[in-house]
């Protein structure tokens, strides 16, 4: 069993000093995903990578562990916790900006590739505005998404946090990738 599973345990248990011992293991990777996820956003950001990790380690519930599956369930959870604190910090920078008011970007990619966000909060919030619809139909496929599309996950890291197959992740990918093509096109359109 990997370390991290093994403090993630006992952490979960109530052990406190688990919870000491586990920032320093994960800290590093959890730098890597919000480095990745930082890069991504647009230039001036006031949020920063380490700012990104330490909020969403407090999140995760900081010196107070609740009980983990695993390594992957971890960093699947904190993967979300970092999309939702860039979520609202877009949605902030949203309201301030244009009085409330959101544009949706033209997403007309042939391929149905999701692009990365690459700093566009317009492409940001219609992504996860159709994320909901689509966690609605599919939750698992709308985990497969933020995971990869907001956390940098490859399919391979995806499928192992999901506990699928890869070829079923591929093939939930390419589901996602049309739905939310769709569904950004109508929500463009209305």
């Amino acid at each position: 069993m990997h370390e991290i599973t093994v403090i993630l345990n006992r952490a979960g248990k109530g052990d406190s000093k688990a919870a000491d011992q586990l920032l320093p293991l994960v800290y590093d990777e959890l730098r890597k995903l919000a480095s990745a996820r930082m890069a991504r956003e647009a230039g001036g950001h006031t949020l920063q990578a380490t700012a990104l990790v330490h909020e969403a380690w407090l999140r995760l519930g900081g010196d107070v562990q609740p009980t983990w599956e695993n390594r992957a369930h971890f960093f699947a959870a904190a993967a979300e916790a970092m999309r939702r604190i860039l979520i609202d910090a877009a949605r902030r920078r949203q309201a301030n900006r244009h009085g409330g008011g959101m544009k949706r970007l033209d997403v007309d990619d042939p391929a149905l590739e999701i692009s990365a966000p690459g700093g566009a909060d317009d492409e940001l919030l219609a992504v996860h505005e159709s994320l909901g619809s689509l966690a609605l139909h599919d939750p698992r496929k709308a985990e497969l998404v933020k995971l990869r599309y907001f956390a940098g996950f490859t399919i391979e890291q995806a499928a192992e946090a999901l506990g699928i197959s890869v070829p079923t992740a591929k093939r939930d990918w390419t589901y996602a990738r049309a739905w939310l093509f769709k569904e950004i096109n109508q929500l463009k359109g209305s």
